[in-house]
């Protein structure tokens, strides 16, 4: 759509890793949230908006940015990611909706399981989960 020129009444941002870093290095995480606080000073951002993604690698990183700056957005949907369930009780009150493919090769299904676990053993309830059968990465 972007490049067909269509008026896009929404800003994606969308980092990507060095092949040879990890998303859940600190450096990272600081340069996504660097990245996010420029975009938020220099356009016209809802910071009531703002939405988190990722997928596998990225899936990672979503679950540990959501979890250390959970105020920071209004939703996050972690793909095919992993986190720490320790973090449960950081997320329970941010809206979640986790994805993953049963047959995931990287990353292992049941992380994302136990992510929803996680957080509605410490009282969220706005966590839903979607298992895609069949699917791998």
């Amino acid at each position: 759509m972007a490049a067909r020129g269509d008026n896009l009444p929404y800003i994606i941002i969308s980092p990507q890793c060095p092949a040879d870093q990890r998303w859940t290095s600190l450096g990272q995480m600081t340069g996504v949230l660097e990245l996010l606080g420029h975009i938020i000073k220099s356009f016209p951002v809802d910071t009531n908006r703002i939405y988190l993604t990722g997928l596998s690698m990225g899936g990672y990183g979503c679950w540990k940015i959501a979890a250390e700056n959970s105020k920071l957005f209004a939703a996050v949907a972690p793909i095919c990611g992993a986190g720490n369930p320790e973090d449960g009780e950081k997320l329970k009150d941010l809206p979640v909706w986790a994805f993953h493919g049963t047959e995931d090769g990287a990353v292992p299904y049941q992380r994302s399981v136990e992510m929803i676990e996680a957080i509605h053993k410490a009282g969220g309830r706005k966590a839903r989960f979607t298992t895609l059968k069949h699917v791998g990465l």
